[in-house]
């Protein structure tokens, strides 16, 4: 009795030492998330750029860097690469797009230049002027043929905005918005989201290649899916206007699969034990 008495206790014991160490994971992960002073809804953002995968925008007007009125229709027809940006910030965007650069060249190299249209649009307007966005193009060598620097007009920023599934809010430095590529087939629909800023070329290369071959896969590649959990793990840090990994997020994810590891361990254990009393 005495012997089992101790093995119950130090089973106790044990169980006792795991409840508080996933209970002290939790509040570290509920600390770091409160001293986050990113203002965007991640989660939510995510939510809104996945569902308009397949719904086709509203066919929008712009002005073109150069002056010059055009019509989101006027890109059927190719596959659309399509970004956004505002002229204003210094460390972001322009890493984004000069990434976006490499990105592009890369895939009118493997598919042809005149394969698909792209195009980068302002959206804290009325900075984002024409001139702005010619200006920003400029400076961050986004010179390929095919891509179009664009300026919406200010009344339906929102609409547009809420149409590609493409979320921002204010903060004291910017804006702190969702990093997004949205890749549009021939027809207008919405084909993929792309995230982060930057990203292995074959999530770029491999959607345009299926809608310029027309063969098109029934669902997005596992790198597709990790892209969408590492949104779910960045947060923007304004004190040093970049994006970097929210550590609150990865500990949560890592308490639950410890949690469901446990759990599934112990069931099997338990099961194991079962048998083999019955067939004793």
């Amino acid at each position: 009795m005495t012997l089992r008495g101790g093995k119950r206790a130090g089973l106790a014991t044990r169980i006792g030492i795991a409840v508080g160490l996933v209970v002290t994971l939790v509040l570290l992960a509920e600390t770091t998330r409160a001293q986050s002073s990113a203002a965007l809804d991640q989660k939510a953002a995510l939510a809104l750029s996945q569902g308009v995968v397949g719904t086709a925008p509203a066919d929008y007007e712009f002005t073109e860097a150069q002056g010059k009125r055009v019509r989101l229709s006027q890109y059927r027809g190719k596959p659309l690469v399509v970004s956004f940006v505002y002229t204003g910030c210094y460390e972001v965007c322009p890493a984004t797009t000069q990434f976006l650069v490499k990105a592009l060249r890369s895939a009118q190299q493997t598919l042809g230049a005149d394969s698909f249209h792209s195009i980068t649009i302002g959206f804290n307007l009325p900075h984002d002027n024409p001139v702005a966005m010619k200006d920003f193009a400029r400076r961050h060598g986004a010179d390929l043929p095919g891509w179009s620097f664009l300026s919406p007009d200010a009344g339906r920023v929102d609409a547009l905005l809420r149409d590609f599934g493409f979320s921002y809010a204010q903060t004291a430095k910017g804006f702190d918005h969702v990093l997004q590529l949205t890749v549009v087939d021939p027809e207008g629909r919405i084909y993929r989201q792309l995230y982060g800023d930057s990203f292995d070329l074959p999530l770029l290369v491999g959607p345009l290649k299926e809608l310029v071959t027309g063969q098109r896969s029934a669902s997005p590649a596992l790198a597709d899916w990790l892209e969408r959990v590492r949104l779910l793990c960045t947060v923007y840090d304004p004190s040093a206007g970049r994006y970097r990994l929210n550590y609150a997020v990865v500990i949560e994810l890592l308490v639950g699969a410890s949690i469901v590891l446990a759990g599934t361990g112990s069931l099997i254990y338990e099961w194991r034990r079962q048998r083999r009393r019955s067939r004793g």
